[in-house]
Order: structure tokens, then sequence, then C-alpha cells
């Protein structure tokens, strides 16, 4: 029974994550209204059939700004989990296939990466390159790239140690093509389970970062611009941070979900 409604989950969460892809992609054709035109007369009106979501407090159509706000939060999980992935594996492969010092170096510096506050860091990050969506996404790709590379360093310690990597060392293989015929294909199926709980937290992080006024910038929609102007009028129009905040929940619960049900299919003791 638990199996069964885990798997029902997994495919709500994808089903609900093409829907948000789908919708961020078709954006300009979907949304009812232009995201950041303003229309002072309709300040605050509530649910109806001309605004399905309300609107906020400039009269800005929420759902519109919801469906554009799906642009970033995907952009930035996507380019994030990019820049993680092949910045982390580099390191977590040169880690693994180098000499002690080498290795002990590279763990030291990203160890010294994650003992920061994941939210901290970022900020340090951003303030450093300068505010905006690009700046957010650098900034989480680099924040998260130490998972990475302990990740893809530990597997690799493993994998190397197997009777056909040595084999195929002892042929007179080069290191590169050991790297890409044994030890990447064993290490995708960890890898993308870490993806899908990265991309869940590259989620937040911009969210988060567009909240306190370092991500994206307005008038550029997004979900954490959105709670940031909702927090002043949450008595006189909730629909404000009620919708954006769901959307934002929802998403990342999806993510959550596909890591989880995915972490269980490639554990083989599972």
């Amino acid at each position: 029974m638990k199996h069964k409604s885990s798997e029902i989950l997994f495919f709500v969460s994808i089903l609900f994550l093409v829907v948000i892809g789908a919708a961020a992609v078709a954006a300009p054709t979907i949304a009812p209204y232009d995201p950041v035109e303003q229309n002072l007369d309709q300040r605050f009106s509530p649910p109806a059939r001309s605004h399905l979501l309300g609107t906020d407090n400039l009269g800005r159509d929420v759902l519109s700004r919801i469906i554009y706000g799906s642009r970033s939060a995907l952009l930035v999980g996507i380019v994030a989990v990019v820049i993680s992935v092949l910045l982390g594996s580099l390191v977590g492969l040169v880690a693994a296939l180098s000499n002690e010092l080498t290795d002990n170096t590279l763990m030291l510096l990203m160890d010294s990466l994650l003992s920061f506050p994941t939210i901290l860091l970022a900020i340090t990050v951003v303030s450093f390159l300068g505010y905006g969506l690009l700046q957010v996404m650098i900034a989480i790709g680099v924040i998260f790239s130490p998972v990475f590379a302990r990740l893809v360093r530990a597997e690799t310690l493993v994998i190397k140690t197997e009777g056909y990597v040595e084999a195929s060392r002892s042929l007179g293989s080069p290191i590169i093509k050991i790297v890409y015929k044994h030890i990447i294909p064993n290490l995708l199926g960890k890898v993308v389970v870490q993806c899908s709980i990265t991309f869940a937290l590259a989620v937040v992080i911009e969210a988060s970062l567009s909240y306190l006024g370092l991500g994206t910038q307005p008038p550029t929609p997004s979900w954490g611009l959105m709670l940031k102007d909702a927090r002043n009028y949450m008595a006189l129009a909730p629909w404000m941070a009620i919708y954006p905040g769901l959307a934002l929940a929802f998403t990342v619960f999806a993510f959550n979900i596909l890591g989880d049900v995915l972490s269980e299919k490639v554990n083989p003791k599972i």
C-alpha cells in the first residue's frame, strides 16, 4: 500500500512539474494579462472571472505573474544545477583520481564552503557578484557544487577499485577513457537523484533572495518578489501571498517527491 501511494505521488509530481514547465514555456500565450501592466483602478480586486486569482497592490494580474514567475524559478533551478553538476563533478573526479595531497586540498576547500549556512553564503556571493537573476544562478551553482563534489568523489573511490576498472587500467587505457567509459555511467543514477533535490533547494533560495531584494529585480515577475509585495497587505488581500506561496510550495514538494522516489529506485538495497 505504501509503495502504491508513493508511485501515485511520483506520477502526480511529474504531472505537476510538466504543467509548470509547459506554463513557463508558453507563458506569453496562456497568461491572460501582461504581468507587469499596472491598472490602479483594479487594485486589490479579489479572485473573480476577470482575474481568476485577483490582482495585487498595483492592479497587476496575480495569475499572469505566477505563470511568468515560474520562468524565473525553473530557469534558476536548471542553470544552477548544471553549474553545480559540472563544477562539483569535475572537482570530485580530480580529487578521487589524484594523489592524496590534491585530494585533501580540494576536499578541504569543498568542506569550507559547506561549513557556511546556505542562505548566508548565497547572500555573500550575490553581494559580491551583484544583484540580478544571472548572479543568483551563478551563486547557487557555486554553493551546491561541494555537494556534488563529495558525492562524485565518494562514488569514484569505490568504482575505481572494481575489477573491470582495474582490468582496463592494466590494459593501458588512458584515464580519460576510463572516466567516460566506466566511472561516469555508474555515477549517473545518484547524480540525477541529487539533481532533483538540488533543484528544489535552488528554487527556494531564488525565492528567498528575491524576497530580500537580492535576486530577480522588479518589474520581472518572481514568486519571491510577489511574496515580498504581499507582506504588507495580508489582511487586505491575502490572495497576493496565498497563490504564489502555494505555487512555490507545490513545486518544491514535487521535486522532493521526485528525489525520494528516484533515490529508492537507484538504491540496490531497496
